[in-house]
């Protein structure tokens, strides 16, 4: 089975009723597939769906230090 080898992110089935003049048609079940890319991760070649790949290469965030509410009071 294709997955994610982060996230483990698999296949999901899904489905929609469509609407016709006030009748639901039933519509048949399909299967959906994650974006799976092929990617060079810590020197190794993976199977990685592009949501992990766009976290991967996302700068980390910046800690900035909050002054004390208590002493901006007094």
């Amino acid at each position: 089975m294709r997955k994610c080898a982060l996230c483990e992110k698999t296949s999901r089935m899904g489905g929609a009723r469509k609407l016709l003049r006030g009748h639901y048609n039933p519509v048949n079940w399909s299967r959906k597939y994650p974006n799976l890319q092929y990617a060079q991760i810590e020197g190794k070649r993976m199977l990685v769906c592009t949501g992990c790949i766009r976290t991967l290469n996302k700068a980390p965030r910046k800690r900035v230090a909050k002054k004390d509410s208590v002493a901006a009071a007094a």
